[in-house]
């Protein structure tokens, strides 16, 4: 189906849409601009939701807010939010009434007429897909980049032409009910995370798959050869399979060799691309990120681009961003960093002798992963939210912990710990926020986490 036969077909239809943010707002008005009878569904009082609710009612949109605002809606379709559980029990009873509940990447993806590269993973999502959308956009193609970055595709999917490109990052809220794949999938890489919503690991696991399931014989699948997980679902990839490794030569796809040249090999054939002294943003993990990229632009992008956007890419903020420097003290904003995984990248990043501000919303992550980079890179770890007794747990059972060499503080809040982390640190050490949880214990999002670090290190 196109996306002019798609919007024609909601004309006179009901359409809820769950959420009444800044994601959903340009679905509401188009859908209203195409005939629909507009519903806008929000736990949230009028209040809460501010301005944005009355015109929402001017343009003809009829809300729905509060606590039952999914009970008894009698509609022909629901657009649940990626962060809404598709197993939520409202949701369920809405299928079993013949209720259409879909999403806006899902509609997406059916009426896209462009290819599509997908990028999923526990960690390096948005990264990979930044430097994916910068390398064909340095090759001369026009990019359309959405997802969980940039603003909703849906509204202006007609604007997309068939020699478009767009790049879309994925989480596995988005993807658990997608049935339609990418011409080319990445996966990052997977560890465990969000065991907060999903019911376990295995669910958790399959919602990724769902990137490459039901991709065809003529598409591109590229895994993370390193990671367990990712590496075991080669044998489930229906078209080419494409690998990177921080480790190993990989026959088809990017590798690291031990001399730091970036290399891609195709059918036997090696060559080399970039070397890590290029790459202008620190880290290991951020090496992994390329040999992702180039894995998938590669027959898309040439050797020029991808060494382009090297050298002149300085990275996406709130990760391990670098704020100022201070009195020989460098500070780092690390926001995004939700989840253990995150943050042992960042201390691996960085040398001896940080003082990690840890901490956050429970996710039911294990933290004992994090104990043995904590111990060897950490001089004060500083400690806040419903997490840090876990934290702490964790370091301190870890045998190689020792408080002469890793302090433990524990600080009222972010805002404390910057104060403190400011009159303890010395000359050529480093203040690093990076969670290693998410940020809904004190924010809406890691976004205003970071930026409220921000704040508080310019003001110091």
């Amino acid at each position: 189906m196109d996306s002019k036969t798609f919007f024609e077909q909601v004309k006179g239809k009901r359409i809820a849409f769950c959420g009444a943010g800044v994601s959903n707002t340009p679905l509401v008005y188009r859908f209203l601009e195409k005939g629909a009878k507009v519903f806008v569904c929000d736990r949230r009082t009028r209040e809460q939701i501010g301005p944005i609710a009355d015109e929402f009612e001017k343009k003809g949109a009829v809300l729905r807010l509060g606590a039952g605002y999914l009970e008894n809606l009698e509609v022909d379709m629901i657009f649940r939010t990626p962060g809404m559980s598709f197993n939520m029990p409202e949701l369920i009873r809405a299928r079993e009434n013949g209720i259409c509940v879909t999403s806006e990447m899902e509609v997406f993806f059916e009426l896209c007429p462009a290819s599509i590269f997908a990028i999923t993973g526990s960690d390096g999502k948005t990264t990979t897909t930044t430097l994916i959308a910068k390398m064909l956009e340095a090759e001369g193609k026009k990019v359309h980049i959405g997802g969980n970055i940039g603003e909703p595709l849906l509204h202006r999917v007609d604007e997309i032409s068939p020699n478009d490109y767009v790049v879309v990052e994925l989480s596995s809220f988005q993807l658990i009910s997608m049935r339609k794949s990418p011409d080319v999938a990445v996966v990052t890489n997977l560890a465990p995370n969000h065991l907060d919503i999903h019911k376990d690991m295995d669910e958790y696991i399959d919602a990724k798959k769902n990137i490459f399931l039901h991709q065809n014989a003529f598409s591109r699948t590229v895994l993370n050869a390193d990671n367990e997980i990712t590496n075991g679902f080669a044998s489930q990839v229906r078209g080419q399979l494409m690998k990177f490794s921080m480790t190993t030569p990989v026959r088809n796809g990017a590798w690291l060799d031990s001399d730091g040249t970036l290399n891609i090999s195709y059918r036997g054939i090696t060559a080399p691309v970039i070397t890590r002294d290029e790459i202008a943003i620190v880290g290991d993990h951020n090496v992994e990120n390329y040999l992702a990229a180039i894995a998938a632009v590669w027959g898309y992008a040439g050797i020029d681009s991808i060494a382009r956007v090297a050298r002149e890419f300085m990275g996406v903020a709130h990760r391990i961003e670098l704020i100022r420097e201070k009195n020989g003290v460098k500070f780092y904003n690390d926001s995004i960093a939700s989840s253990p995984t995150r943050t042992i990248a960042a201390l691996k990043a960085l040398p001896k002798g940080i003082l990690l501000i840890a901490g956050g919303y429970d996710k039911h992550i294990p933290f004992e992963p994090l104990a043995p980079y904590v111990c060897d890179k950490v001089r004060t770890l500083l400690l806040c939210g419903p997490t840090a007794d876990k934290i702490e747990k964790a370091v301190k059972e870890y045998e190689g912990f020792d408080p002469e060499k890793t302090e433990i503080v524990r600080v009222e809040d972010i805002a404390e710990a910057v104060t403190v982390a400011d009159k303890m640190a010395k000359l050529g050490e480093s203040v690093l926020l990076s969670p290693a949880c998410a940020s809904f214990d004190a924010y809406p999002n890691f976004v205003a986490r970071g930026n409220h670090f921000k704040e508080l290190v310019n003001k110091l």
